[in-house]
């Protein structure tokens, strides 16, 4: 049951910031944005390290550090995907393939839910792809770049889950700190070699600063809820995050929610209870 609050919980905070740094991004350049979240989230986890049980060792640091590269080029394509494609089509590609692969790894791995857990798997995976629907009308054509950029983007996702689940016992958080540790250096030589800049847009620092907490935190949550559960199960909780953007979106920004992403947000609290009750 723990496991499934803290991947829950989980979800809700990586939609959360995502919502504020797709708030960052319409005043920044993505890079500029990307790399000052994973700064804050560095400066976020350093102080956690020491309070929470686990010691740093060569294995935690290099899955930490293989799992940072994954993300950061998973947000890096992510990113050109949308501004190249239809969000209907980039959203739904991106969330299903970064659920998808961990649930495959894990059954290959020897992972066997019970059956009514299988079956909130395959709720939630429905879920992911109706909550990803964009609620404006796709009035243009996706071409095969962005789908192809979205794919990779979701394969780099699903591997910074499941890089992160290979960690040893004991770890603690010190795979987060290499896998920010990379993604940091990443970033920052995409930026030199592209000439980009790293300068915020005016005013924008604060919400880069909540999106880069609000990541980091998801993150720890993540680790805890992997130490405590099996990928295919924490993963797909952990996948459900666009819908708590959607609703900060519907409250904050008075976004309307259409009835297909309505009913995946329904799909999700039902997969939700079907994965808690199997665990409980």
């Amino acid at each position: 049951m723990a496991a499934v609050l803290l991947a829950t919980t989980c979800a809700v905070v990586y939609g959360m910031a995502d919502f504020f740094g797709g708030l960052a991004t319409r005043r920044s350049r993505v890079l500029a944005v990307v790399l000052l979240t994973q700064v804050t989230g560095l400066l976020f986890v350093i102080p956690l390290l020491p309070i929470l049980p686990g010691a740093p060792s060569p294995g935690a640091l290099a899955w930490g550090m293989g799992a940072g590269l994954c993300g950061g080029l998973a947000v890096i394509f992510f990113y050109r995907a949308l501004a190249g494609g239809v969000m209907s089509v980039v959203a739904p590609t991106t969330a299903t393939m970064s659920v998808a692969l961990p649930v495959l790894v894990g059954l290959i791995l020897g992972e066997r839910p019970e059956p009514l857990a299988l079956a909130g798997v395959a709720l939630a995976l429905g879920a992911v792809i109706l909550v990803g629907r964009d609620s404006a009308p796709a009035g243009g054509r996706t071409t095969l770049a962005p789908v192809v950029q979205a794919l990779a983007s979701g394969l780099g996702f699903g591997a910074f889950f499941i890089l992160l689940k290979q960690a040893p016992e004991g770890a603690g958080l010190w795979p987060l700190f290499g896998a920010r540790f990379a993604s940091i250096l990443l970033v920052a030589a995409l930026a030199v070699v592209s000439g980009r800049t790293l300068r915020p847009g005016p005013g924008a620092i604060p919400t880069i600063v909540a999106a880069g907490v609000m990541d980091m935190g998801a993150n720890v949550l993540y680790v805890l809820a992997a130490q405590r559960g099996l990928l295919v199960v924490v993963a797909v909780l952990v996948s459900l995050y666009p819908a708590s953007t959607l609703l900060l979106a519907r409250w904050v920004l008075k976004e309307r929610l259409n009835a297909v992403q309505a009913s995946g947000i329904g799909l999700a609290l039902g997969a939700i209870a079907l994965i808690a009750v199997t665990t409980t």
